[in-house]
């Protein structure tokens, strides 16, 4: 239970410093505090202005992650930045951190991965529901 302004930036720049974190992060962390909403708006800005909370980087750290180690396709980065509140302006930002050619290359592998599992709408739907755009799917899986 954090009591006090200054215990609650002390542990929340910890909390930060841990790991990318967004607004709505720290947010839910302040929750159950003691604090009045003026005092966890101060804690926020505090954070922001030491650089401890950034929509931009956390987008763009979150979207090379999801991307690279989940092979999510951008609508469903898009729809989970949304989620945690991030600005369009930050999540464009974020989208830049996939290269097309990556992006490409991404697709193609996760086609061929599943492709023995799947076939034709059943694929298509499979990687729909990771996020990879429908029609970009389309000129995909007619190539083959």
């Amino acid at each position: 239970m954090i009591y006090s302004v200054t215990e609650a930036i002390t542990q929340l720049k910890k909390f930060c410093a841990y790991q990318e974190r967004c607004q709505q992060d720290v947010r839910l962390k302040l929750r159950n505090s003691l604090l009045s909403q003026d005092e966890k708006e101060f804690v926020i800005s505090q954070l922001i202005s030491e650089d401890f909370l950034n929509e931009e980087r956390y987008a763009r750290s979150f979207t090379r992650g999801k991307f690279r180690i989940k092979k999510w396709g951008r609508r469903k980065i898009v729809y989970a930045l949304r989620a945690k509140g991030i600005s369009e302006p930050c999540i464009r930002m974020g989208l830049q951190e996939i290269s097309s050619s990556e992006y490409e290359s991404t697709l193609r592998s996760e086609i061929a991965r599943y492709s023995k599992k799947y076939n034709g709408q059943s694929l298509m739907r499979f990687l729909a529901s990771h996020g990879f755009e429908p029609e970009i799917l389309r000129k995909y899986l007619n190539k083959d």
